[in-house]
């Protein structure tokens, strides 16, 4: 006999446990319970839809940051260290961009020079396959591969 109330007591307790975790916690907020006060929320009927729920969050989305090691990557420009060369480096690294649009692109001041490099490969032959493709348009004249601090 003490076993069956400990057995029921046991049910009920999980099946309240149940009932209150498929509620949200506007609507235990807003239920109303003997001696309590009233709550009562006023917010877009939006956000009460997701509340509860999760997401899946690729790493970009988070903000991670890139793994980096030593690689390679194909150098299109280097230049002094003037605002003409800075101008020039961003417009070959555009010109890149409108033909291949899916190479990463990197112009930066690595002192004393503006330079602009193209990719992240962790191998100087898959460097020399993208220096290939760039040389055959005919549209870029300083090309090299060199080591670099790459992107994973």
């Amino acid at each position: 006999m003490e076993l069956m109330k400990v057995v029921l007591g046991l049910c009920l307790l999980l099946g309240s446990m149940t009932v209150s975790a498929q509620q949200n916690i506007f609507e235990r907020l807003e239920e109303n319970r003997a001696g309590e006060g009233t709550v009562i929320i006023h917010q877009d009927p939006r956000l009460k839809s997701l509340v509860g729920q999760t997401k899946a969050y690729s790493e970009s989305q988070v903000g991670h940051k890139p793994q980096k090691v030593t690689g390679f990557r194909v150098q299109v420009y280097a230049g002094n260290n003037s605002q003409n060369a800075r101008t020039e480096a961003l417009r070959i690294g555009e010109e890149v961009k409108k033909l291949f649009p899916e190479l990463e692109v990197y112009t930066q001041f690595i002192s004393p020079r503006w330079i602009c490099r193209i990719g992240d490969y962790r191998s100087i032959e898959e460097a020399d396959v993208v220096m290939r493709q760039l040389k055959a348009t005919g549209d870029f004249k300083e090309l090299s591969i060199v080591r670099s601090i790459i992107n994973l």
